[in-house]
């Protein structure tokens, strides 16, 4: 279960959590009232909440089905409650790693830790036709720059464990291996669905060449990080126009709108401070 939290707190958190189930696998909240972001606050009393079920929820955050929850997942939340799944800690786990794979080969050689985490927390909204309209175009910016200290915290020691990577922790610098054998050892650890997803874009129909003869190809290809990003934009494309559809019958056509109309405000608002 997600929770968007606008301004509550974890009294509130848990006194919401009360009126659910008490065999929750996994609750956490996420949003402007929990972690700080940059540009307008909200001062308004509102919760969203999502209930989908473990094994979904395990499926995404490993295959990347829709990276819709697992996005979420992979930018800095407040687990509210949690309880002893192996398969779930592991599948979260694995998740963060799959994220820091998929940045690392759109990234160049070098790169700071707020080029990693910029790129990390992009990576459910690549294709969300929300960031075309209805978003503020500095979002992602928003989410990163006040709150470097947690996604440190995240990714910290995936980072100093992976011996792809050399992590200069005092200059908030990072290098990674882009050699075609390095890239391609990284194409073959990406979720599976992002991997069928950058198939289908590299393998034109008839040839039906296999996943580890394209990532070969791929792997010596200087736009090898761009065809990464038209693989996760397939996956987050249809998922996020699935999400607004939804929203609509769950919410109704007017909170819809409503909420609708305050997304476009916010990035009227946005593009205004931009050009000012």
């Amino acid at each position: 279960m997600a929770l968007q939290a606008l301004q509550s707190s974890g009294v509130a958190f848990r006194r919401i959590l009360s009126h659910f189930p008490e065999d929750l696998s996994l609750a956490f909240a996420y949003g402007s009232g929990v972690y700080r972001q940059a540009g307008p606050s909200s001062n308004q009393k509102l919760i969203k909440y999502g209930v989908i079920s473990t094994s979904i929820l395990i499926e995404d955050l490993l295959n990347w089905n829709n990276l819709y929850i697992a996005g979420r997942l992979q930018k800095p939340v407040k687990i509210i409650a949690m309880n002893e799944n192996v398969l779930l800690r592991s599948a979260l786990d694995k998740n963060l790693k799959s994220a820091v794979t998929a940045a690392f080969l759109m990234l160049p050689e070098s790169f700071s830790e707020e080029d990693l985490f910029i790129e990390i927390a992009g990576l459910s909204y690549s294709g969300d036709f929300r960031m075309v309209v209805g978003e503020d175009k500095t979002k992602v910016l928003n989410i990163v720059k006040p709150n470097i200290a947690h996604f440190r915290e995240l990714y910290g020691s995936i980072l100093q464990e992976n011996p792809q990577v050399v992590y200069k922790i005092q200059q908030g610098r990072l290098e990674i291996d882009k050699s075609p054998e390095g890239q391609f050892t990284q194409l073959m650890t990406l979720p599976k669905t992002l991997q069928q997803q950058i198939n289908r874009i590299m393998d034109p129909p008839g040839r039906n060449r296999d996943v580890e003869e394209t990532f070969l190809q791929l792997a010596h290809d200087p736009d090898c990080g761009d065809v990464v990003r038209l693989g996760l934009s397939a996956i987050v494309r249809p998922s996020s126009l699935r999400q607004s559809i939804k929203g609509i019958f769950t919410a109704g056509m007017k909170k819809s709108l409503i909420y609708s109309s305050r997304k476009l405000h916010k990035m009227w608002k946005g593009w205004l401070r931009k050009t000012s």
